[in-house]
């Protein structure tokens, strides 16, 4: 397992490759981030901004989601997976901002995972993105990459993986850290094809190794 000081080190690098990582999720307020975040459960962000390009523009409240059945919201977005749990979603969490919160996005943990689709991913992008406020959520590719470096443990669940890294890492990086994982995992240290040989974490990397090693990088 890589200690504080090694976990930083990993984050670090991730930040020179990456510079300008960040959530690739378009939006213009917290409302927008908080349904395309709901919207983009096991889909790519690619296909969710492809989407919401034309949602943004016919639904800009909770109201407006409201105001038409079911049926035709599931209609516009009908090519992202899972469409008719995260339709029946998006209107019943527009219903409960309404009625709780004002019709207003809250900003905290307990509050936001009130909402009908939102869990503490959803949540800690939310409250990570959209209010500034230190969180690290935890996606596939944040859960791999940590997993692979042993900066966790294979059995962790995301929850665990979470506190790992809340753990491991200064309050003040939990945030740029989630952009800076995802990235990493998206573009470099991908699930099928890891490009293991020129990564310059590849020396305190155990699963790296091992994968260099399958394919023949000896270096």
């Amino acid at each position: 397992m890589l200690n504080k000081k090694q976990t930083i080190f990993c984050i670090q690098e991730m930040e020179k490759m990456f510079p300008n990582a960040h959530c690739e999720l378009v939006h213009k307020n917290t409302f927008e981030l908080l349904i395309a975040v709901v919207l983009s459960a096991q889909c790519t962000d690619a296909l969710v901004n492809k989407v919401t390009a034309s949602l943004f523009e016919k639904y800009q409240t909770p109201e407006d989601y409201l105001a038409v059945p079911l049926e035709e919201l599931e209609s516009d977005i009908r090519s992202i997976g899972l469409y008719r749990n995260k339709a029946k979603n998006i209107q019943g969490l527009s219903c409960r901002l309404i009625e709780a919160f004002n019709g207003e996005v809250p900003d905290t943990h307990e509050a936001l995972e009130s909402l009908p689709g939102v869990g503490r991913k959803t949540a800690n992008v939310v409250l990570s993105v959209g209010f500034g406020i230190p969180a690290i959520a935890v996606d596939t590719h944040v859960e791999r990459v940590t997993k692979r470096l042993a900066i966790c443990r294979w059995k962790d669940s995301v929850q665990e993986v979470e506190e790992t890294l809340k753990r491991k890492l200064p309050t003040e990086m939990w945030s740029q850290a989630h952009h800076d994982l995802i990235f990493f995992g998206r573009y470099h240290c991908k699930a099928r094809k890891p490009e293991c040989p020129t990564c310059p974490l590849l020396s305190i990397c155990r699963e790296g190794k091992k994968q260099a090693k399958a394919r023949g990088f000896d270096g």
